[in-house]
């Protein structure tokens, strides 16, 4: 079943901090339906996160990809220095 939704909010964690993004009305097609439920909002005051601002939380992510892609390019470099590569998803051609 095809699901409309309203008022909906994106929540991007990142470490022990989350900041609400309000994104409206989406439309998720039913294939792509996994689970869904709604938030108990007297457990999620007892939650130990922090909620920030929408562009602090931004920021946070951006710092934490960024650390991430640095993280991986030394991981291939190494592997390449010993001889080894790993094939990427991102790297292979599509048939």
């Amino acid at each position: 079943a095809n699901l409309v939704l309203h008022q909906t909010v994106e929540r991007i964690h990142v470490g022990k901090k989350y900041g609400d993004i309000p994104r409206g009305i989406f439309i998720v097609r039913g294939e792509n339906v996994v689970l869904l439920g709604e938030i108990d909002l007297e457990k999620e005051i007892d939650t130990p996160l922090q909620q920030v601002s929408i562009e602090e939380i931004l920021e946070e992510q951006r710092v934490e990809q960024q650390a991430k892609q640095e993280a991986e390019k030394l991981k291939l470099q190494a592997l390449k220095e010993r001889g080894l590569s790993i094939l990427r998803a991102d790297t292979l051609d599509e048939y």
